[in-house]
């Protein structure tokens, strides 16, 4: 067995520190621009954050060579310390009083999950906003993919880093070098913000705004600025915020493929056409089922394009409580919970991908009971599906299944309903935020008790990071040299 090099991990967590404080460097921005009183506890953060870091980057000296086990160990604990830390702000500006509630803000942010317990968002500093939203966009294609394509190149594995915290089944290079992929990633997305930001603020949204929209957006978080979520923002910027969601749930590989001009394989991906046909059958149904509570079809079509838009890509926003819709449409936004966004997107979910090679696998057991002789091969997108990969998949439905049933018994000591503690889990583990009964569109989870709240952040924790990570830093086994 080979030995745990600690010192990878400590040199690449006194980066992430490194690299938070400089994006504390937004709300300080935004705190002296609205002379705001909480720059100092922001600039402070950041500082401090930043000796940190340094000191464990001159602590740990050269890195040397680290491989999977370090990746995941680095990976789950860079996204817990980043909220730890990120926390802090939260409380010490007063915004949320309580560190175990600031902490639920926090992970629910770098997880770009959404959930909240804050009730009035728009009394709070607006540099406390932009932080919120921050996390979002730091968190959406992740941090340590930044690290990559912004760090010199380390005797480590940094593809297994890339997979580790990349979202989805499988995370393939896009160019010949993993740095290269990285920066290709960052640019895509770099790309797809600033457009949306450029499209909301020429449709008549504020800059603030639509600087906060814009990152929320792109990381699939949902956290707004108006107690609305976006349902006082107009028609027009309603669809393109809808638009823009669908576009970051779709597999950033695509985008690439588009920049190529491999016109063949984006029109050959079998996960691009399931997406968008989940998507389209979801909201003729939800049309239909919800059009007696509006005045026109237009308006219904609308907002169940959003909301379908908003939970397959578990980004969260709202325009409208869909609480209150009929059981027929709240069952399949459910599902689309359960379903999530593409593979390599910034979407959370069990991944549309995922889905196909599971029913692909179903379907060739189903097959080889009737034929026992023939030899049925699970393929995506022509290519054969090994048997390490379908084992993956699997593994990967098995421990969903446990953590979610696990999360439910948790929470149902706190004595919530039913389908209030199944969305809750269903909307933190999938990375989505609002969900049905009290913790639907127009309602927050603060009426949480603390250890519920905890179990809640581990599984917003879990979902963002495929649950693997964090069981393997959680398990002393791995620590044993």
């Amino acid at each position: 067995m080979k030995r745990m090099n600690f010192r990878a991990i400590v040199y690449l967590l006194g980066c992430v520190l490194m690299v938070e404080g400089a994006m504390m460097g937004i709300p300080v921005i935004t705190a002296l621009i609205y002379r705001e009183s909480c720059i100092a506890v922001f600039l402070a953060t950041a500082v401090v954050c930043a000796l940190i870091g340094f000191a464990m980057v001159k602590v740990s000296g050269k890195p040397g060579s680290f491989y999977a086990k370090e990746s995941l160990i680095i990976v789950a604990f860079s996204w817990t310390l980043m909220s730890l830390l990120g926390a802090v702000p939260f409380v010490l500006c007063g915004a949320i009083p309580s560190y175990v509630d600031a902490l639920f803000e926090t992970i629910s942010g770098f997880t770009t999950t959404g959930a909240t317990i804050i009730g009035d968002v728009e009394a709070m500093p607006r540099a406390v906003l932009i932080w919120r939203s921050a996390t979002h966009w730091i968190g959406g294609m992740g941090i340590l993919v930044f690290m990559i394509a912004l760090l010199p190149a380390t005797n480590g594995n940094n593809m297994q880093l890339m997979k580790m915290e990349s979202p989805g089944p499988q995370v393939d290079k896009l160019v010949p070098k993993v740095r290269e992929t990285a920066a290709m990633l960052y640019k895509i997305y770099i790309i797809i913000t600033v457009l949306e930001f450029a499209v909301l603020c020429l449709e008549g949204m504020g800059i603030f705004d639509a600087v906060n929209i814009s990152l929320a957006t792109a990381g699939t978080g949902g956290y707004g600025v108006l107690n609305s979520s976006c349902g006082d923002y107009t028609v027009l910027m309603q669809v393109t915020i809808g638009i823009f969601m669908l576009l970051f749930g779709v597999n950033f590989n695509i985008y690439y493929l588009f920049y190529l001009k491999k016109w063949k394989s984006i029109l050959g991906s079998e996960e691009l056409k399931a997406y968008l046909l989940i998507v389209a059958g979801s909201v003729a149904v939800i049309t239909i089922n919800i059009r007696s509570l509006y005045e026109n079809i237009g308006l219904a079509l609308k907002d169940s394009f959003f909301q379908v838009s908003s939970i397959i890509t578990t980004t969260g926003f709202s325009t409208a409580d869909f609480d209150a819709w009929p059981s027929l449409s709240k069952q399949i936004l459910v599902l689309l919970m359960l379903v999530g966004a593409c593979a390599s997107s910034t979407g959370g979910g069990m991944k549309v991908s995922r889905i196909l090679i599971g029913l692909k696998i179903i379907r060739s057991e189903v097959l080889g009971f009737i034929h026992p002789r023939s030899v049925s091969a699970v393929r995506m997108d022509g290519r054969v599906v090994s048997d390490k990969a379908k084992q993956a998949v699997g593994a990967y439905f098995m421990l969903y299944g446990v953590i979610f049933a696990v999360s439910c018994f948790l929470l149902s000591i706190s004595g919530k309903d039913l389908v209030s503690v199944f969305t809750a889990v269903a909307a933190t583990i999938n990375n989505i935020g609002p969900g049905l009964g009290e913790v639907g569109p127009a309602s927050t989870y603060a009426g949480f008790d603390p250890f519920s709240k905890i179990v809640l952040m581990l599984d917003m924790l879990a979902g963002r990071l495929e649950l693997f990570p964090v069981l393997v830093a959680l398990s002393p086994r791995a620590w044993c040299r």
